[in-house]
């Protein structure tokens, strides 16, 4: 099902805009992505257009994944496109997203940069610019491996 790149962006898009979409607005969006260029050329559009309407948007209907009205042709995300949502994204060893990770090493550096400005025990004996500089680290590191997953992950394997 998330095999095909146009369903790939029609939830990602559904998901991003929430609730009731036209299915030209989301076949302009795909077109434009695909082509490079706003607005996408109108062969392009017709393409993605035929393509939605007839195959794509039909399929995740019956996998109850979108809510696509025919006459009105319009469409809605349901709730199986969030649970499609994390297979849409890549996830860490550890069962995060990449977006999840850094959220989380966000807020934790932020409490504990706090904690250390208001010399919580333990914390505060360090000084906050030591934490901020071990913080940006973090985030250095973890960028690092993510560039090195994804470009594991581009190239593909050879013997």
């Amino acid at each position: 099902m998330l095999s095909n790149s146009r369903r790939q962006h029609a939830l990602a898009e559904l998901r991003t805009r929430g609730g009731a979409v036209s299915v030209r607005a989301l076949s302009e969006a795909i077109a434009a992505d695909e082509t490079g260029e706003w607005p996408a050329p109108r062969c392009a559009r017709e393409s993605v257009y035929a393509s939605l309407h007839q195959t794509h948007l039909p399929r995740l209907h019956e996998l109850g994944i979108v809510e696509y009205d025919r006459t009105r042709k319009e469409v809605r995300a349901c709730r199986g496109a969030r649970e499609v949502g994390r297979y849409m994204t890549i996830v860490t060893d550890w069962g995060l997203t990449w977006t999840e990770l850094y959220q989380v090493l966000g807020v934790v550096t932020l409490f504990v940069v706090l904690a250390a400005q208001l010399d919580a025990p333990f914390v505060g004996a360090v000084d906050p610019l030591l934490w901020t500089s071990g913080a940006l680290a973090a985030f250095a590191a973890v960028t690092v491996v993510q560039l090195w997953t994804a470009y594991r992950i581009s190239v593909p394997f050879s013997r």
